[in-house]
């Protein structure tokens, strides 16, 4: 009789324990053969929209940051989803805007709000993606133009890691509901399964930048239409890092009428013959994905569709 309580017991809690707890909820992330095209009515307001509200922090400028001789206030947008709980825990992503931009150039401003602001209001409220907090920062440095300088914004992308580690992220995480516990290197490392960079253009180099840099505070990367380095550089970046290959997911995008497009699959290519990257349609079977779109070109259109389909895959709802 003991024997088979003892048994009913343990049956029990094999039950329980197999159950999925709130924050690990069951979603299917597979990247489908084919990117999704955004719904026109996405485009147009939503009934439950997020919010864009102002961050404002310091830092330092970008070429003597070390030194910390030069302090900087600069601005960032956060979308914040509709229904936002201080009490709860929200995935964060980091977007980074191209060259000839800035902070305002993705989503908009409260006043004045871009279309894709309006697109991730309808994909939450649709169900497709869960509710996340979007950082939105510049890499611009004394000047609201230095985006548009190549080899400067090149530059720029090399050393926006400081900044974001130190200063944007702790900024922005402690104001906001986040995974991380609190915004020490520490705190943001514990947390990184919850965090992602992505970006467009100039952009993307700044992704394959945070890759190189903030491996360590990131698991998801988004680089579309621009390229960082050779796939056998990316391939020592990760073994240096002592990161196990399962612990990041790159998911690239470009379009085939894009100038950017030879080199940037070029590489793609590259990282996939290395050994180190896995071209794979789920994080259970690789770490990398790229999908293209016949016939975009370099542009807006582009960077949206890109943008809504990582995401998508980042975190859908459950």
């Amino acid at each position: 009789m003991i024997k088979e309580i003892i048994a009913a017991i343990l049956s029990g809690l094999t039950l329980v324990c197999a159950l999925p707890t709130q924050e690990e909820p069951i979603m299917d992330k597979t990247i489908p053969a084919e990117l999704e095209y955004i719904p026109d009515s996405y485009r147009q307001p939503a009934d439950q929209p997020g919010t864009l509200e102002k961050l404002t922090y310091d830092t330092w400028e970008s070429f003597s940051y070390e030194e910390q001789n030069q302090r900087l206030t600069k601005e960032a947008w956060v979308y914040v989803p509709y229904g936002y709980d201080e009490n709860k825990k929200y995935n964060i992503m980091y977007l980074s805007h191209g060259g000839w931009s800035n902070e305002t150039t993705i989503m908009g401003t409260p006043g004045s709000p871009h279309e894709f602001k309006h697109i991730v209001d309808h994909a939450i409220e649709d169900g497709k993606m869960q509710p996340i907090l979007i950082v939105l920062p510049t890499y611009n440095n004394t000047s609201p133009q230095d985006s548009g300088d190549y080899g400067l914004a090149i530059q720029l992308t090399n050393n926006f890691h400081n900044e974001l580690l130190n200063d944007l992220m702790p900024a922005a995480e402690s104001k906001y509901s986040t995974y991380a516990e609190d915004t020490t290197p520490e705190g943001f490392a514990a947390s990184r399964d919850h965090r992602g960079f992505g970006g467009f253009s100039m952009g993307s180099v700044n992704t394959w930048r945070t890759f190189q840099y903030c491996l360590d505070y990131f698991r998801y990367f988004m680089p579309m239409s621009g390229s960082g380095y050779d796939g056998q550089t990316a391939a020592e970046i990760v073994e240096q890092s002592g990161h196990k290959r399962s612990d990041f997911f790159i998911y690239a995008m470009s379009g085939t009428a894009d100038f950017a497009y030879s080199a940037f699959k070029h590489q793609i290519d590259s990282m996939a013959q290395t050994g180190t990257f896995t071209m794979a349609d789920s994080e259970d079977e690789g770490n990398l994905a790229f999908r293209e779109r016949e016939g975009y070109a370099h542009d807006g259109r582009a960077s949206d569709e890109y943008t809504y389909n990582g995401l998508l895959f980042f975190w859908p709802a459950q």
